[in-house]
């Protein structure tokens, strides 16, 4: 059987259709059809014998286009092979935004294969298009099927294949390791709570730590959520996946640091081990928390993790977790809030988002409101009251838990988008993983 040909995919900005050098033929079928251009769209063109010649696909105008809008092709066109051709801005992102727009989750149902580039771009392209599937991969894979000990597993292929150490203290080994409150909050569940450490690369090289949050499903526990809530909670654990795949790009780069990786994993499930609210548990660091919400465990979890990371004092502490909705509330599934005690580098996260359509947005540790978190029986209250500034408080309770990084950032990310758009299929998302990738690009490589 012969091969199928590689189809050119002629990009056509707004209004530029004769600059896109296309046959009398060609031209004429473009304008029959009423193309100019429009983003997103696509027109096959005809070859002899009712076969296809090529695809125009447009790019729209170039104030209000996606850096990734390629990513509308990749999601629409059939199984095939492609090249990309005409008007494009940058080779590399268009490559990128093809790819990431042609991602499929066909674990559970068989579909046809997604299109591919002849020239899919060079490597690095491939390291962040592998990094943002295996995070959606993971995001989307239900909790029957992804909880404690299965998620574990996958970690552990994960770290073998890429030649990294790795260590899991699990059930009361945490207790006995000072990690209570991650085995707190998942002792209730069948599979029992961990805690993953990975590690890569030279000891003498800098530190960089990431932290995930590995909630495998978020009941909300005795505060149980509503039913609609708990639709979409297998993707609590979104930021460790998330870390996972940030992960591989560095490690895929061969950055020059010393990586380790934090995952605290449970299920927030309920029995007659679920934690209470009202109880008062002890963290690694030693400061008291008071339960005043049940369902706000991330940050629990998150704070003994944070706490081992801080104790060596790494050059760069950041973790990620799909920690409140509050931040959607402000800021939208799109655009997660970013917080770090270092202001330089969070403008230079924003900007590289920016570069990579991968957006973040700073906000303030604003410790005034440190105070919401008060307790009359403990250090500190695990949930704010009055309802206001969630995300801010969140990244406040979690601030407390690090005092000897260089420097600290924390990416509240949804880790899901209810709607798709240019790059990114509806469902289980990566966020956050290009835009400090190419920050610890500028400083690593």
């Amino acid at each position: 059987m012969p091969k199928a040909p590689v189809l050119p995919l002629i990009c056509v900005e707004e209004g530029g259709l004769a600059a896109a050098n296309l046959s009398a033929t060609h031209a004429a079928w473009a304008q029959a059809n009423g193309f100019s251009g429009q983003r997103g769209r696509l027109l096959a063109l005809p070859g002899q014998g009712g076969a296809v010649d090529a695809f125009l696909f447009g790019t729209g105008e170039a104030d209000t286009r996606p850096a990734l809008v390629t990513g509308l092709a990749g999601a629409a066109l059939a199984s095939g092979a492609y090249r990309l051709e005409g008007a494009l801005a940058d080779p590399d992102l268009a490559a990128l935004g093809f790819r990431l727009g042609a991602y499929r989750f066909d674990r559970y149902r068989q579909g046809k294969p997604a299109p591919t580039l002849a020239d899919p771009g060079p490597a690095e392209v491939t390291h962040l298009v592998e990094a943002a599937t295996l995070a959606r991969d993971l995001i989307n894979t239900p909790a029957n099927d992804l909880g404690p000990d299965a998620f574990e597993a996958a970690i552990r292929a994960f770290a073998k294949s890429r030649k990294m150490d790795i260590k899991v203290t699990a059930g009361d080994a945490l207790l006995k390791a000072n990690f209570p409150m991650i085995h707190v909050v998942g002792r209730a569940s069948p599979e029992a709570p961990r805690l993953v450490d990975l590690t890569w690369g030279k000891a003498g090289d800098p530190k960089v730590t990431l932290v995930g949050k590995g909630v495998t499903f978020d009941t909300g526990g005795l505060d149980i959520k509503s039913a609609s809530g708990m639709l979409i909670m297998k993707k609590d654990m979104g930021g460790a996946a998330n870390v996972l795949g940030l992960a591989h790009a560095i490690v895929s780069a061969k950055l020059r640091v010393r990586l380790r990786v934090l995952i605290p994993i449970v299920e927030n499930a309920i029995a007659g081990a679920s934690f209470r609210p009202g109880d008062v548990l002890k963290s690694r660091k030693g400061l008291t928390v008071e339960i005043g919400n049940t369902d706000a465990e991330g940050r629990l979890i998150l704070a003994d993790a944070l706490a081992l990371a801080d104790e060596e004092k790494p050059e760069l502490l950041l973790d990620m977790a799909t920690l409140t909705g509050a931040a959607r509330v402000a800021l939208g599934p799109d655009l997660p809030p970013l917080y770090s005690t270092d202001d330089t580098l969070a403008r230079a996260l924003m900007a590289s988002g920016t570069t990579s359509d991968d957006p973040l947005w700073h906000m303030p540790l604003w410790s005034p409101y440190d105070s919401m978190m008060s307790s009359k029986i403990a250090d500190v209250n695990n949930a704010a009251t009055g309802g206001f500034a969630g995300s801010v408080t969140a990244a406040l309770f979690l601030r407390r838990f690090v005092a000897n990084a260089g420097a600290w950032v924390h990416l509240d990310i949804y880790g899901w988008a209810p709607e798709a758009r240019p790059g990114r299929s509806q469902g289980g998302t990566d966020q956050g993983i290009r835009a400090v990738y190419g920050v610890l690009k500028q400083r690593y490589s």
